[in-house]
């Protein structure tokens, strides 16, 4: 008898503003905490620039 393994990878969502790990100082030297919904809105942008880049080549 064969079975199939699934290939694919468990994703387990985060809670939306827990952070993940990482921080980001700002301009007073405060240290951010990096969550999931910062990484979530800087991929929507890249994505909109990205877009945008091919509809102009």
């Amino acid at each position: 008898m064969h079975t199939q393994r699934s290939t694919e990878s468990r994703v387990i969502p985060l809670k939306p503003q827990r952070p993940i790990g990482g921080a980001i100082i700002d301009a007073e030297g405060r240290e951010i905490p990096i969550t999931e919904t910062m990484i979530q809105r800087a991929c929507r942008e890249l994505e909109k620039t990205f877009v945008s880049t091919r509809r102009q080549a």
